[in-house]
């Protein structure tokens, strides 16, 4: 039987049940490559229940290879296959596992240098950061009903409204890509981040502007509405150091939460910042020109924008050192525990 609350299936040593901490390895490769692949699965303290399927794959003709992987310990394996060229012969597939119950798999875990917790799996970073900056008709959608939901916001005065455009608006993917290409230097990222962001926000703001422009024509929205009072609405065309400091911490908090795959913590991320909003009453004060909200405004979205992007970049850079230095450590700890297996060097017997 077992239990939910601590993880553990029963017996003496049988290992854990946990979520999040093994990921799924599956190759499919050319025959040629089968003992290289697997010379460096079985080397791995962190790989547990490595299997061969000789002539499985069709296409590429030749084997699949499987393995479940501790957290921690994919970055290094991953390279090591890319350096085989197994991605140019065949196909990698690293999948999280929601459930694994497995005495070896926990024994891998707990050998694998680092936490589970606190594992940085940098491909699949990098192809999710490709994902969100992507300029797509979603992306760009989104990023128009958000800043209109935010301009209703404005005209009504409405806090609720405000968080509804903020959860709504699809930017901050884009802003964490920015620091993942920084970080991992991929400049066609960086540079694909960039391009999202100015053309979403550019077209979200002409596209609410129109709207505006509209809702005037008919009547719906009057200038009473746009310059009386706002207590509810005031902060997004009034940009102070608080809104950099918020723009920071959300902007670690949001990466924080795309590398650890706690994805519960971007929630918080999006309701904190003023970047949708900022853009909706930009588009407000264009059809009703008001220069001073205008250029608060867009201070405001470029002190969010800068302030998430900065911060994003330096808490990337200091878990890709962090684990540089982890992956330096596990390569010494191989190194020496293949020079003792080369040299048939007795190890002492267990305490």
């Amino acid at each position: 039987m077992f239990s939910p609350v601590s993880g553990r299936l029963p017996g003496p040593g049988v290992g854990r049940c946990h979520s999040g901490v093994v990921l799924s390895l599956r190759v499919s490769t050319p025959t040629e490559l089968t003992a290289q692949i697997r010379a460096v699965l079985e080397d791995d303290v962190g790989v547990s229940a490595v299997a061969v399927h000789p002539g499985a794959s069709v296409q590429p003709a030749g084997d699949i290879v499987t393995a479940d992987i501790a957290r921690e310990a994919a970055n290094g394996i991953v390279e090591q296959l890319l350096a085989l060229g197994v991605h140019r012969e065949g196909t990698m597939q690293l999948v999280p596992v929601d459930t694994w119950m497995s005495r070896a798999g926990l024994e891998a875990e707990l050998e694998a240098p680092g936490s589970s917790a606190d594992a940085v799996v940098w491909p699949s970073v990098a192809l999710r950061a490709y994902d969100d900056s992507e300029l797509s008709w979603s992306f760009l959608s989104f990023m128009i009903l958000a800043t209109l939901i935010a301009s209703i916001a404005i005209v009504l005065d409405s806090q609720i409204l405000v968080i509804g455009a903020m959860v709504l608006g699809p930017e901050f993917g884009a802003v964490a890509a920015m620091g993942v290409g920084l970080v991992r230097r991929r400049w066609r990222l960086l540079r694909r981040a960039v391009v999202a962001l100015v053309v979403g926000f550019t077209v979200a703001i002409m596209a609410t502007f129109v709207a505006v422009l509209v809702g005037r024509a008919i009547g719906w929205i009057t200038l009473a509405d746009v310059t009386g009072p706002r207590p509810d609405t005031r902060f997004i065309y009034h940009p102070d150091k608080w809104s950099l400091v918020v723009a920071v911490i959300a902007g670690a908090a949001g990466v924080l939460s795309l590398t650890s795959s706690r994805m519960g913590g971007l929630t918080g991320v999006f309701i904190s910042v003023t970047t949708i909003p900022a853009a909706g009453n930009i588009a407000v004060a264009l059809a009703f020109g008001l220069p001073d909200e205008i250029g608060s405004s867009t201070v405001q979205l470029v002190v969010n924008l800068v302030g998430m992007a900065v911060a994003g970049w330096l808490t990337l850079l200091v878990q890709h050192r962090m684990w540089s230095r982890v992956d330096t450590r596990r390569l010494r700890r191989f190194t020496r525990r293949t020079l003792v297996d080369a040299l048939d060097i007795e190890r002492p017997p267990a305490a």
